[in-house]
């Protein structure tokens, strides 16, 4: 079974923990409470294919942003979270993924999907369809609106994320790797 390490990234209170705890454990997270860090593991099939997920929930909070470059390098695949009802939030990112770009260094091969959330506060909301539109055919990302309250869209998320990890590290590449770790040579 393939294993990826997902990292889980946006400015603070948009709502990433809200969406992993949701996706991971089924439940949804009522009261604000800062991450600092939390590891999640869950198990996913994905067409008809079973994936162990790795799921890092990052702080948002400026005073841990340099503990994201660390988060990137071990990261595989990146979820990219932003709140619908805080404009604010999508320039995060914005330089959240420029970040990625430079510190992986291979533009345009990197699997990362951005999430709006906190779709279900209509009233609330301050970034328009037509922004996210526009900004998901430049950056050529995927872009999905969810709730982890009312449980929108949470699940198309990791699955999208879990397909282009999947594309972009095939089982033989990751095997490979592994193998070429475990070998001992003494002379």
């Amino acid at each position: 079974m393939a294993q990826f390490k997902v990292v889980v990234l946006g400015a603070g209170g948009v709502g990433k923990s809200a969406l992993t705890v949701r996706f991971i454990q089924g439940v949804f997270l009522e009261n604000y409470d800062p991450t600092i860090e939390e590891e999640y593991r869950r198990s996913i099939s994905v067409d008809g294919t079973l994936t162990s997920l790795e799921v890092l929930d990052t702080a948002g909070a400026e005073q841990f942003a340099s503990f994201n470059e660390v988060y990137i390098k071990a990261g595989k695949g990146f979820v990219l979270v932003f709140s619908l009802t805080q404009e604010a939030s999508l320039r995060e990112v914005d330089y959240l993924r420029k970040q990625i770009y430079r510190i992986k260094g291979e533009s345009g091969s990197i699997p990362i999907v951005i999430v709006g959330t906190k779709l279900d506060l209509v009233n609330e909301r301050e970034v328009h369809r037509n922004t996210i539109q526009t900004l998901a055919s430049r950056w050529n990302l995927p872009f999905y609106e969810t709730s982890s309250k009312r449980n929108w869209h949470i699940s198309d998320v990791f699955e999208d994320l879990v397909r282009q990890m999947r594309a972009r590290y095939p089982p033989e590449q990751l095997s490979a790797k592994k193998s070429k770790k475990s070998v001992c040579l003494i002379m």
